[in-house]
């Protein structure tokens, strides 16, 4: 049965720092860009195509305001992504504030399952993916993150937030 749903924003707030850092024109150190690279939100998405070098490579490009050298359209993706997120820092700020405040406690009746007690839903920068289901783990894209600017709603594509948390939190505990 499940006790908790805990929401983990550590990757976006070490990218927090380093767009900040990079739009001021401050160099991140490759140790940082590579410690991005292993954490847990992005590691569990990882795929043939797109891994913890992919991310550095990236980064580092956006950091050094190079070129992206590379014909994998999921690197290509993450990169016009993160320039995206430096243009507008208020913007990527109104993205931030409501999954900071964001709390789950009352999907945990809605949420039923024998197989998990804690469920943790993650965000993080992907690439092209709206989100990955992987054990007791939901990552969301951070980048599909829409806050509206007529009412206090946040979106994922056209659906609310919680409720597209619950709706693939449901999916999580029916695989």
């Amino acid at each position: 049965m499940v006790q908790s749903i805990k929401t983990n924003l550590e990757v976006v707030e070490a990218m927090l720092f380093f767009w900040q850092s990079t739009s001021e024109r401050q160099k991140v150190s490759e140790k940082y860009l590579t410690d991005i690279a292993n954490m847990e939100g992005l590691t569990i998405t990882y795929d043939d195509e797109f891994d913890a070098e992919s991310v550095r490579k990236v980064l580092s490009a956006v950091t050094n305001r190079e070129l992206l050298s590379s014909k994998n359209k999921k690197e290509s993706k993450f990169w016009n992504n993160n320039l995206w997120m430096m243009e507008d820092l208020e913007y990527t700020n109104s993205m931030v504030q409501p999954i900071k405040k964001l709390n789950l406690e009352d999907l945990v009746d809605k949420i039923d399952s024998d197989k998990y007690e804690e469920l943790e839903v993650i965000f993080a920068p992907l690439h092209k993916q709206e989100y990955v289901i992987k054990d007791n783990k939901l990552v969301i894209n951070f980048f599909r993150v829409r806050p509206s600017f007529t009412d206090d709603n946040t979106y994922i594509g056209e659906i609310e937030i919680k409720e597209y948390i619950e709706e693939k939190l449901k999916e999580l505990v029916s695989r």
